[in-house]
């Protein structure tokens, strides 16, 4: 039950509240009961899902900064789920996890490019979960509410943006699914833009072929409109001010100085291979330097103001000789990839390695094989499961040829890693084909351009290298883009740094011989129609199968057997009901099996036991054990070699299995009459009998000299 709205807001301004039908569900968006002194603050709700969207925008612009200060955070309540941290020893929220990272991201990406270049101001936009409905993520209702948030400050933001998230439920897209429904169908599609065009895209698939992914595009676009409507809505009620700023760029007589000093010094004197582009325009910003050392002298800052400029003279020419000539900074047509190298095996002691090597671009990647126990826990918001399959990416200072701090991952090293993750997940082996959980690492060892997609392919290389069985190889490629002036879309396969800062789109797209397993697109201009994406995606198609290839010729398939090195894992079944007796009181018995046969185990609740070990013996001794503990009786099955545990005037007492004992009656003894049971078997003696009979109180009857008798 809910109650109206009885807060007093202190400025005296009273609580402003718009709504529509989006989806299915009604869509709200509110100011003035919350946050009374951010520079705005929005209430969104939708379904039982709320979410407080907080922007702050400094009034003075930080002349100091030379990049646009932006912050977008995203930030999970755990009471928003109605939960409690399932953490032994911290329970309130801290660092953000990985998801809350990677959700910050999303919004950030459609937000950040609709800001004016050389705006300084600092700009933070916080979205907080408030309450979650279960039956769908909150992250698509916090970009609304940020953006929202963002557009009532004034600031120079060129919005509305809003974004879905896109599925396949019986055959049709559907925004808004749960978990299990994403899952299932196969697409997991987040899509944002404005109301002229789509800004970013973001997506996980199951082989999804280009056509139905294009096809998801167009219907995400038109959905996304009510919610980019509803915040319009919102701004005309309020009567937004606008902001007053001043924007930092270049001097535009320092910009007109270095562009007549850098007229025909560009263009073909440029167009060279990797790495001796960089080398030339080393030398000419060296040069250019030595031009003007008595004004860059002048001031600390001056050689700073050259530099950009220097930098937008280059731009400006890479995107000359795309659009003019088609002809790109290296030289290569506009559909030409970098020559491609690639190798596996060369660590001896991983489980799995490759060396993936396209350009200057070069990767890494290292596959290590462990036990299921060893599956990473994930304690969220949204999710409490565990997580068999990790990437982790590194991309230190040198391989862009810097002097950086070492320190733990940022935002886009947790980014690529995960990008990286989601192209290889859709083709890996089941937990029951393959018991074993994951960690593949790239190691960048060299950047120009497309690393997300270099530690694809090579963890792609790596894992057959491993042994793991995929259900097929999976390559990627980045791709980008430059609109003419007369609105022609110049596409470009295989996108190195310079084509990437100078140009309107940047996309990565992963995939196998049947489809899409990843994407992501980012664009720079205001938004891109589904047309152009239509082509950008089907040039990347043939990238990507030219790339696939290649890698086919280093490693055809995964390899038969594990390393030497890997540890064996082997799964047997038991009944639930039995996994008490394997673990025992205290966990003695399951503690012993560990340390008598030197094999890890692992129980899960449906039965279903892992057991590890480099060696075999060890894992057949664990698995006898186990199998002995919780085999059930079986009438008619023979026993050798069990040892008799008491002798009775009437018979003896014999253990078949841990646990179970059976009567051998004097009479079951021998073919001959026998007088004391005690004169055919003492106690500690081994026997073979057989299992004639089970009463119906679940007693055991057993016979030697059946043995041996049909």
């Amino acid at each position: 039950m809910t109650t109206q709205p009885t807060t007093i807001n202190p400025f005296g301004k009273d609580i402003i509240k718009v709504e529509t039908e989006w989806c299915g569900r009604t869509l709200s968006l509110e100011i003035n009961r919350v946050g009374f002194r951010t520079s705005a603050s929005v209430l969104a709700r939708y379904g039982d899902t709320v979410v407080l969207g907080t922007a702050m925008v400094s009034p003075n612009k930080n002349a100091m900064l030379d990049y646009f200060p932006l912050s977008v955070d995203y930030e999970e309540k755990f009471y928003a789920a109605g939960k409690i941290s399932g953490s032994r020893f911290i329970k309130r929220e801290g660092r953000p996890s990985d998801e809350a990272i990677l959700i910050g991201r999303l919004i950030d990406r459609p937000i950040r490019p609709l800001w004016p270049k050389g705006y300084r101001h600092e700009v933070q936009a916080v979205a907080s979960v408030l309450s979650m409905d279960p039956a769908f993520r909150p992250d698509m209702v916090a970009m609304v509410a940020l953006s929202a948030a963002l557009m009532l400050t004034g600031a120079p933001f060129e919005g509305p943006v809003a974004g879905l998230r896109i599925g396949l439920k019986d055959g049709k897209f559907q925004a808004f699914l749960g978990h299990d429904d994403l899952k299932e169908g196969g697409l997991d599609l987040v899509v944002a833009g404005t109301k002229q065009g789509i800004m970013m895209v973001e997506a996980g698939a199951d082989e999804v072929p280009e056509e139905q992914v294009i096809d998801a595009l167009a219907f995400a676009q038109e959905q996304i409109q009510p919610a980019i409507d509803l915040q319009m809505q919102l701004c005309d009620k309020v009567g937004v001010k606008a902001q007053e700023y001043e924007l930092s760029l270049p001097d535009e007589s320092i910009q007109k100085k270095v562009d007549e000093w850098t007229l025909n010094k560009l263009g073909e004197d440029l167009r060279a291979p990797y790495p001796e582009r960089n080398e030339i325009v080393k030398n000419l910003r060296d040069a250019m330097h030595e031009a003007f050392a008595e004004e860059i002298e002048a001031y600390d800052d001056m050689r700073r103001e050259y530099d950009d400029a220097f930098t937008l003279a280059l731009h400006k020419d890479v995107r000359k000789g795309i659009v003019e000539a088609q002809t790109r900074p290296d030289g290569r047509a506009l559909d030409e990839i970098r020559p491609l190298s690639s190798e596996v095996g060369f660590l001896p002691r991983a489980h799995g390695s490759s060396l993936f090597t396209r350009g200057m671009t070069q990767g890494m990647n290292i596959v290590t094989l462990a036990p299921l126990s060893y599956a990473q826990l994930v304690d969220t918001m949204e999710r409490n499961e565990e997580r068999r399959y990790m990437h982790h990416y590194n991309a230190p200072g040198y391989t862009v040829g810097e002097v950086r701090r070492l320190g733990s991952p940022g935002r886009r090293e947790i980014g690529h890693g995960y990008l990286a993750e989601r192209a290889i997940s859709a083709v890996l082996p089941s937990e029951s084909e393959f018991p074993y959980t994951i960690r593949s690492v790239t190691e960048i060892m060299s950047q120009n351009g497309s690393t997300s997609m270099a530690a694809t392919c090579s963890s792609c290389l790596a894992l057959m290298d491993a042994g793991v069985p995929l259900k097929a190889p999976v390559s990627g490629i980045a791709m980008g883009l430059m609109m003419g002036d007369d609105g022609t879309p110049y596409i470009m396969s295989d996108i190195a740094d310079a084509e990437d800062f100078a140009g309107d789109m940047d996309f990565k797209t992963a995939g196998t011989e049947k489809g899409i397993t990843a994407l992501q697109m980012d664009m720079k201009v205001h938004g891109l129609p589904v047309d152009v994406l239509r082509k950008a995606l089907m040039q990347g198609k043939d990238g990507r199968a030219e790339i696939l290839r290649h890698m086919l010729t280093t490693m055809a398939e995964p390899r038969a057997e594990l390393s030497p090195y890997a540890p064996r894992v082997e799964a047997i079944q038991i009944n639930p009901d039995k996994i008490r007796e394997v673990i025992g009181k205290g966990g003695e018995t399951i503690n012993k099996i560990i340390a008598d046969t030197g094999a890890e185990i692992d129980i899960k609740d449906d039965g279903t036991v892992m057991i590890a070990s480099p060696d075999g013996d060890s894992i057949e001794r664990a698995k006898k054990w186990i199998r002995d503990l919780t085999a059930e009786p079986e009438i008619g099955a023979i026993y050798q070699d069990v040892p008799v545990v008491s002798v009775l005037d009437f018979g003896a007492f014999v253990q078949i299995m841990p646990g179970k004992d059976g009567l051998v009656h004097v009479s079951e003894m021998a073919d001959k009459r026998v007088e004391k049971p005690s004169d055919v078997v003492k106690e500690g003696d081994l026997v073979t009998v057989k299992l004639v009979d089970i009463d119906e109180k679940g007693r055991l009857k057993l016979s030697m000299k059946a043995v041996g008798k049909n």
